[in-house]
This record gives structure tokens, C-alpha cells and sequence, in this order.
């Protein structure tokens, strides 16, 4: 099973991973799928599939110990990137040290050490129970969410002290260590910013533009790229992420990045995660509008190879949407009938979940179309 073929490891089995493991065997490797069995595409597609949980990373770890691995890597999730770097760095693997997974993966320990390191980012406070916000002295609105979840879950916006008590404890719900984070409401468009790293060198790779629902859940809704905004002000957010990368101990495979800039161009970062957004940001976008394999390079930086940096030409403006309500469904079903040459892929296509999303994990679809 492992003798002279490539053995790669990859930590989760939902269809956010189902590129990555295409990727994978494109490439010519074997490919050693981790997840809790759920009938996921990722169980299916993968060479060989192990019905371990992601959170299992010493289970994880003694299964890969024997499987002669190049590399071990994710796409689009905190929780999995925390398993993939304390496996790779047990196994002397390409990866981040836990030191950056950690800062990288708590949003509380991130605004530390932005603060340490002057990285523009909302004030904030960590609590643990309603009563720690008797003595505060940030102002609203406020954002209230867990410290150590993504995907818009437990997330809120504030105005007053009654709503804020009510909403720490929605996200000390979704919270694996009990634990919110509370902080200033930033005003501004939303952004993410993609990034490719390869010891300790940050290359950028895409802008995006995103949408969302606005307050109180900011789920996404969309989002386009590239977006559009001119070289200085491009110029400014490269400068501004890759010096936050830095400051987080970040070296070593994709970061996605989320920030806000108001109406001044004042820029604050609102997190950064060590690893390919979500979305199909990463997966898809990047690729349709730069021409860059960005899966390729998250599977050469595990397997501590200097990622390809060849664009392939055929390139052009995309957007990802996401179905969430009726009229999104008749949008969808508009450009499916009409304009079909617009309809680069279909993601995903729940209609039974209209009206029931509660953050990004049950929206009722998602596409991709050129712009």
C-alpha cells in the first residue's frame, strides 16, 4: 500500500475537501482521507479512508506514522488545519509550528498579538460568562463571536448590553473552549485576501470582494473576483497582510484573509486563517480569475516543494453566489435556463434548506458563473 508510490494524508471528507483530494490524484498521489464517516464525497473519492475524527490528532497521528508520507494538508478549515500541523510537525512534515496554528486558529490570541506586533485590527475582550462585560469600556455596536469558530457560526452584532449578554451565550454555545470574543463593529467593504507561502516567503496570489447578509449574521452571500480596487490601494492591503502573516508566525502554506476598509481607506484586519479560504474562494475563484493552481501549491508546500507559480492563460472576472432564499432559487434557475454559458459549476444544490440557513455550513446552494 505505501511502498515507492506518493502517500499524501488529508484531513476532512466534506466536498470543501473533494478538490483538493481530485488535486491529490491528479498529481499521482495516494491519497489517506481522516474524517468522522458521514457519507461524504471525500470517503468516496479518496484511495484509502480512515473514519477517524478531525479533532483525533493523536489517532490521526499513529495512523500516519506508518503510511511513509510526503505530506499532510486541508483546505478551508481552522478546525483541520490544527490536526494537519500537529500531525506534519510530529512526523518532521512541511508545516507551520504550533505556536502559528495556534494564533492563527484563536481570534482572541490573534488580536494579542496584532496588538504586539501593530497590525491594524478591531479593540477587543475575551470573555467566558455574561457578567465579564460589567466593566467594559468598548463602545457600541459591537461583533460578539466564539474565538475559535469559522463560518459565521455564533456570530452577532450588537447595540446594547441586554442584547450582547444574550448573544455571548449563543456564541459560548458554539464555542470549543467556552470562550466569546467581543469587539469593535469596523465599518467598511469586506475583503479577502489570498496568500501562498513557502518558508517564511508570503506571494500573493487574489482580492476578493465579498458579500454578505449584513448584520446580525454577516453570512456570505457571494463573492467576486478579482475585485475591483486600484494598484495603490492593492498595494496597501499586500503590505498590510504580509506583514500580519509575519507577525503570526505564518511560513509555511495558504492564509486567507479577511479585512474591512472604510470610506477614509483606512484598512483593519478582521482575522486570518492559515489556510485556503473557504467558499471555493480558494478552490475555484483563484483559479478561474488568475490562472494560478492554488490547490497544487497547498499540496507542493506540504510536501515541502517551492510551489508552481504558472498561470494558465485562459483567465477572467468570476463569482461565486449562494442560494439562501427563494429569490437567490430564481436567480439560479434564471441563469441555469437562459444563460447556461455563464454557469461555470455547480457546487452545491440543497433547495429543501431555503429559509432554514443559519450560517455559512446550511446554505441551500452554490455557483460559480463568469462575470
Amino acid at each position: 500500500m505505501t511502498s515507492s508510490k506518493k502517500n499524501l494524508a488529508i484531513i476532512g471528507a466534506s466536498y470543501l475537501q473533494l478538490p483538493l483530494i481530485l488535486k491529490a490524484k491528479e498529481m499521482g498521489y495516494i491519497t489517506h482521507v481522516f474524517a468522522w464517516k458521514a457519507d461524504d464525497v471525500g470517503e468516496k473519492e479518496a484511495d484509502y479512508f480512515y473514519p477517524i475524527s478531525i479533532t483525533k490528532k493523536e489517532e490521526i497521528y499513529k495512523v500516519c506514522k506508518g503510511l511513509n508520507l510526503e505530506g499532510i494538508c486541508t483546505i478551508a478549515s481552522d478546525l483541520a488545519v490544527v490536526t494537519v500541523n500537529y500531525v506534519a510537525n510530529k512526523l518532521g512534515l512541511n508545516a507551520n509550528n504550533m505556536d502559528a496554528t495556534y494564533v492563527s486558529s484563536n481570534k482572541h490570541a490573534m488580536r494579542l498579538r496584532f496588538e504586539k506586533c501593530g497590525d491594524p485590527s478591531p479593540k477587543s475582550i475575551e470573555v467566558s460568562k455574561p457578567s465579564d462585560i460589567d466593566n467594559m469600556v468598548l463602545s457600541f455596536p459591537l461583533i460578539v463571536k466564539p474565538t475559535d469558530r469559522s463560518g459565521s457560526r455564533g456570530i452577532n452584532k450588537v447595540y446594547n448590553k441586554e442584547e450582547l449578554k444574550l448573544d455571548i451565550l449563543k456564541a459560548l454555545e458554539e464555542s470549543f473552549e467556552k470562550k466569546a470574543l467581543i469587539e469593535e463593529f469596523v465599518e467598511g467593504q469586506e475583503y479577502s485576501v489570498e496568500y501562498i507561502s513557502y518558508k517564511g516567503k508570503h506571494t500573493f496570489l487574489a482580492l476578493t470582494l465579498k458579500y454578505t447578509t449584513g448584520a446580525p449574521y454577516f453570512i456570505e452571500t457571494g463573492h467576486l473576483e478579482p475585485a475591483p480596487v486600484d494598484g495603490d490601494t492593492l498595494k496597501r492591503i499586500q503590505d498590510v497582510v504580509s506583514h500580519a502573516l509575519t507577525s503570526l508566525g505564518v511560513s509555511e502554506g495558504a492564509s486567507h484573509s479577511e479585512i474591512k476598509i472604510d470610506e477614509k481607506g483606512n484598512i483593519k484586519i478582521i482575522e486570518i486563517g492559515a489556510r485556503m479560504g473557504g467558499d471555493c474562494i480558494g478552490s475555484d475563484l483563484v483559479y478561474y480569475s488568475t490562472g494560478y493552481d492554488f490547490l497544487r501549491m497547498v499540496i507542493e508546500v506540504a510536501c515541502n516543494k517551492t510551489p508552481t507559480f504558472i498561470q494558465n492563460e485562459n483567465h477572467f472576472p468570476v463569482e461565486v453566489r449562494f442560494i439562501l432564499s427563494e429569490s437567490d432559487l430564481k436567480t439560479f434557475l434564471d441563469i441555469k435556463e437562459h444563460h447556461p454559458e455563464k454557469l461555470l459549476k455547480v457546487v452545491d444544490y440543497h433547495p429543501e434548506k431555503i429559509g432554514k440557513t443559519t450560517d455559512s455550513s446550511n446554505r441551500a446552494g452554490c455557483y460559480i458563473i463568469r462575470k
